[in-house]
């Protein structure tokens, strides 16, 4: 039987679901964007949605096999950090 999704364009989630389908609470997703820690996510109209290879892509970054791996990299928590860059036009602190 044919896949019914075959060909369709990838689909995307509502911060609502995108945080549902990561495990954490829509604000948690909210402030990550606020911060630039998070996934990346569009604006379509007035309204932020998230790609579902985009969501997966930021929790890999967090995948590691024992305590000691290094990992891909680090899924930063939801706060501000003195080390990401600031936004054009802002200066730095």
């Amino acid at each position: 039987m044919p896949d019914p999704m075959a060909g369709l364009p990838p689909r995307f989630l509502r911060t609502p679901e995108a945080a549902r389908y990561l495990g954490l609470s829509g604000r948690t997703l909210e402030k990550h964007r606020t911060y630039g820690t998070g996934p990346i996510y569009r604006k379509i109209g007035g309204r932020v949605v998230y790609g579902l290879d985009d969501l997966k892509a930021w929790a890999d970054l967090g995948a590691k096999k024992s305590t000691s791996d290094p990992g891909k990299g680090t899924v930063l928590p939801a706060k501000k950090h003195p080390t990401l860059r600031p936004y054009a036009g802002q200066e730095r602190r």
